[in-house]
């Protein structure tokens, strides 16, 4: 299984995952990391994210908390990623929720070659051209299925967008992960939180759809082992790290548990 070998990897190798990403959420993606098997960084000043992503084994760039010198931190260290071969991961954080958040992806997307992108059904239906309602930075309505497989012929790239079910698609297959549970939904974070987990498998993968999948299926199941322990919100966070390191530890433990499938396209 694709995904096992990857969290070998990962482990073996210890890559160095470089994120821009928001302050909200800031600390659960660093653990996160970690717990995967790999090494943050979270280097955003202007100076110096071209120096660091170089030693950088992918980059994750995530819009939570826009403003200008981030963004052209994000492009300078997008544009230095992709001169050296790096895997660039985008997340479109509330794409669609404002119209400076609506053209920011557009931006981003022109001067960097990301190798996926990661969003919730609304961000990548917005990425898509498709009517979707976002509120904040969440998505309360959106195809998850339509907007992965469009947006992905739309950019060129993989695309996964999440939801109940994720889907992940190249414009030519469609792939469906089923793992995950709902209190994934009540964590702040866990969306950007599965954006960094493809962050580490890029590193040690690339961002074909079967390696994306495999991260967030991944990142799922340890959702599923969490919640078995957790009372709720408060202790599943905790629940949820311990789990995401028990699997990167032991990946065979993994087994049969990552329910992966291909979809139609019609």
């Amino acid at each position: 299984m694709r995904a096992v070998e990857t969290l070998r990897k990962i482990g073996a190798e210890k890559p160095l995952v470089h994120h821009l990403t928001n302050y909200v959420t800031v600390n659960l993606v660093a653990n996160v990391t970690l717990c995967t098997g790999a090494l943050p960084v979270m280097a955003h000043a202007i100076e110096e994210v071209e120096e660091m992503v170089a030693a950088a084994g992918a980059l994750v760039i995530n819009m939570g908390t826009l403003d200008p010198p981030w963004i052209e931190a994000m492009i300078r260290a997008g544009k230095e990623a992709n001169r050296r071969g790096i895997p660039v991961v985008f997340d479109p954080v509330g794409a669609g929720a404002t119209n400076f958040r609506t053209r920011m992806p557009e931006k981003i997307l022109s001067e960097v070659e990301v190798s996926a992108v990661c969003g919730n059904a609304g961000e990548i239906a917005t990425l898509a051209g498709l009517e979707a309602e976002v509120r904040g930075v969440e998505s309360l309505a959106g195809d998850a299925r339509s907007a992965a497989l469009k947006a992905a012929r739309a950019l060129g790239t993989t695309v996964a967008a999440t939801g109940p079910t994720d889907y992940v698609s190249d414009g030519e297959t469609i792939l469906a992960v089923e793992n995950g549970h709902p209190l994934l939904g009540r964590v702040v974070g866990s969306g950007c939180a599965s954006t960094a987990v493809i962050g580490c498998f890029a590193a040690a993968g690339g961002g074909s759809p079967e390696t994306v999948a495999g991260a967030l299926a991944f990142f799922g199941r340890a959702g599923e082992v969490a919640a078995e322990k957790a009372s709720g919100p408060g202790t599943f966070e905790p629940l949820l790290l311990d789990a995401i390191a028990a699997l990167s530890d032991e990946p065979a433990s993994l087994g049969s548990g990552l329910r992966i499938r291909e979809v139609s396209l019609d």
